[in-house]
C-alpha cells in the first residue's frame, strides 16, 4: 500500500508539473514562434517548444516523468540492500561440527547435533527479530523461509527445494512489478501514433486549401502528426533503456540470493550432515 500511495503521488507530481509547464512556458513560446512565422509567410521552425507544444506530446512527458520514478525506486531498493550479501548471518551456527564428530561417539555426536539445531533455531529467532524493513528483503525472506524448512525436516535436499522455490518465486514477483513500466513503454509510442492520425485528418481537412496555393494549415497539422511520433518514440528508446538497467539489477538479485543461500547455508548444513553420517574411528 505504501508503495501504491507514493507511485499515485508521484503520478499526481508529474501532471501538475508537466502541465503547468506547459501553460506557463511551452505553448505561449510556441505560439509567439508560430505567428512570427506565419508574419513572415514561413512555415512553423523546428523549435522545441514547436515539437512540444500539442496534447499528445504533453501525455508521454508525464508519463515518462513517472515511469523514471517507478523505475528508480526499484533500483533504489535494489542497490540499498546489496549489502545484507556482506553480511554472514549464520556466522558461528555450525562451525565447530566437524571437529566435534571426529574426536567424539555417537553420544557426543548427538549432543553435537542438538547444538547445532539450537544453534540455527537461534539463528532463525534473530533472523525473524530483525527490523522489518530488512524481514521484507528478499535475500533474508528466502533465507529464513530455507532455514525453517531444514529445522523441520533436517533434510537438506528439501532445504535445496525450499530455496528453489523462494528463487522462482522471487523472480516472478519481480518480473510481476514491472507490468506497469512495460504498458507505459507501450502506452507512449500509441500516444504518439495517435497524435500521427489526430495530424493527418486535419491535414487532410485542409485540402482544398493547399489546393488553392495555401499550405501553411496542411504543413501545421502535418507538423502535429510527425511529431508526436518523433517525441514518443524517443521516450520510448529512453524507457526502454531504464528497463533493462532495472532487468539487469534485478536478474543480479535473484543470482547473487541463490549464490548466497547455497554458499551460506546449504554448504555448512551439508557439511555436517556429511559429518553426522561418516564411520566413526
Amino acid at each position: 500500500m505504501p508503495g501504491l500511495v507514493k507511485s499515485g503521488a508521484a503520478l499526481i507530481v508529474s501532471i501538475v508539473a508537466v502541465h503547468l509547464t506547459y501553460i506557463g512556458y511551452i505553448r505561449p513560446q510556441a505560439e509567439v514562434v508560430m505567428e512570427a512565422a506565419r508574419a513572415a509567410g514561413q512555415s512553423a521552425p523546428r523549435d522545441l517548444v514547436v515539437i512540444l507544444k500539442d496534447y499528445e506530446q504533453e501525455i508521454c512527458l508525464i508519463l515518462m516523468f513517472w515511469g523514471i520514478f517507478l523505475i528508480a525506486g526499484k533500483c533504489f531498493a535494489i542497490l540499498k540492500d546489496r549489502y545484507l550479501f556482506q553480511v554472514d548471518f549464520l556466522d558461528g551456527a555450525t562451525g565447530n561440527t566437524a571437529a566435534g564428530n571426529s574426536t567424539a561417539g555417537d553420544g557426543a555426536k548427538g549432543d553435537d547435533t542438538g547444538k547445532d539445531n539450537q544453534d540455527l533455531s537461534s539463528v532463525l529467532k534473530s533472523l525473524e527479530g530483525l527490523p522489518q524493513q530488512v524481514r521484507d528483503t528478499p535475500l533474508v525472506r528466502t533465507l529464513t523461509a530455507s532455514l525453517r524448512r531444514y529445522l523441520i525436516t533436517k533434510n537438506v535436499q528439501d532445504t535445496s527445494d525450499a530455496i528453489d522455490s523462494s528463487i522462482e518465486a522471487l523472480a516472478v514477483k519481480l518480473e510481476a512489478e514491472n507490468s506497469m513500466i512495460r504498458y507505459l513503454i507501450w502506452a507512449i509510442p500509441s500516444l504518439g501514433f495517435i497524435g500521427t492520425v489526430r495530424g493527418i485528418g486535419e491535414a487532410l481537412a485542409q485540402a482544398d486549401q493547399a489546393l488553392a496555393g495555401d499550405i501553411a494549415g496542411m504543413t501545421e497539422s502535418l507538423g502535429v502528426a510527425f511529431n508526436s511520433t518523433f517525441v514518443a518514440l524517443l521516450i520510448s528508446i529512453g524507457l526502454m533503456f531504464l528497463l533493462h538497467q532495472l532487468q539487469r539489477l534485478q536478474d543480479g538479485l535473484v543470482v547473487d540470493t541463490q549464490g548466497y543461500c547455497e554458499s551460506f547455508l546449504l554448504n555448512r548444513i551439508s557439511t555436517e550432515e556429511h559429518h553426522e553420517t561418516a564411520p566413526q574411528s
